[in-house]
């Protein structure tokens, strides 16, 4: 029997505009209330500003895990269910909701806090490289002190993350297709990330976890997990470790997943499955009108 993953985007995803279909529906107009409580800010207002608000990290991260949570329960009033899910960084938090193991308010609060711990690391930077020789990169990582494989998106599509001295070191001995510094405030997924990582880590232990509905693949450990506690740890060890998405593209094929459905604003998930995967139907939900009957 064919499956169906739910994939779920982070931080590079959003965008100006984005669920703006959503905000006068009466279905979903408790779980703004709701973000807009916690967070002390509108999802919508933000979304919608035309300063491009929504693209820092205080902001972004909270705005997709509300945006995409919206989606998901959307897909579930019209009777879809996934068989297993995953989210890339910040959407392993929309996975985990999706999986039945926090509660939308729960998960809210810990991105919330995660946003602002990422937000205030300014110490570091992030490169994409696509188009190289991944054992020539392997090499230079390993010579090169302070810079890490932090995203392993695909067999094209890497980034890595250290201090600025160290990315632009790397960059300038690979030769790549492209070379791109990203817009972010720190090097995200890396060590440098370990104070931000134990704080959050305090708080993340006094939340409970409930047994996941359907099999979650993590970033850090692509092995389909349904435990609480496993799945807790996982999550504990992202801030600082690799988000291993390629494998996470392999184990679906492994699983029998046949159908992919990126639930959130743009197609960056279901463009790096492709490429680890083309066999499999892909389909983006980034809208209300996307959603399948």
């Amino acid at each position: 029997m064919s499956k169906t993953a739910w994939v779920f985007p982070g931080q590079g995803s959003q965008a100006i505009g984005m669920g703006g279909d959503l905000k006068d529906l009466p279905d979903v107009a408790t779980s703004f209330q709701q973000a807009e409580e916690v967070l002390g800010w509108s999802v919508p207002e933000i979304c919608q500003h035309p300063d491009d608000k929504v693209s820092r990290t205080l902001y972004t991260q909270p705005c997709l895990y509300v945006i995409e949570s919206i989606l998901v329960d959307l897909m579930r009033q019209k009777g879809h269910q996934p068989d297993v899910v995953a989210g890339h960084s910040l959407g392993e938090y929309v996975a985990l909701y999706a999986a039945g193991v926090v509660d939308f308010v729960t998960g809210l609060r810990l991105v919330k806090r995660r946003a602002e711990l990422m937000d205030a690391a300014s110490d570091g930077m992030m490169a994409v490289l696509m188009g190289f020789d991944m054992d020539q990169l392997q090499q230079v990582l390993q010579q090169t002190a302070d810079v890490v494989l932090a995203n392993d998106n695909s067999a094209g599509q890497v980034v890595i993350s250290g201090t600025p001295t160290a990315v632009d070191s790397v960059i300038g001995q690979i030769k790549t297709k492209r070379a791109m510094k990203l817009n972010v405030s720190g090097a995200f997924h890396s060590p440098l990330m370990a104070e931000a990582a134990k704080e959050f880590e305090a708080i993340l232990e006094s939340i409970p976890f409930a047994e996941a509905q359907v099999p979650v693949l993590s970033n850090v450990d692509p092995t389909p997990s349904r435990n609480a506690t496993v799945l807790k740890q996982r999550l504990m060890q992202q801030m600082t470790e690799r988000v291993r998405w390629r494998e996470i593209s392999l184990q679906f094929q492994e699983e029998g997943v046949t159908q992919v459905m990126e639930i959130g604003p743009g197609k960056v998930l279901t463009g790096l499955i492709k490429r680890t995967c083309p066999e499999a139907v892909l389909v983006n939900v980034s809208t209300i009108a996307d959603m399948p009957i």
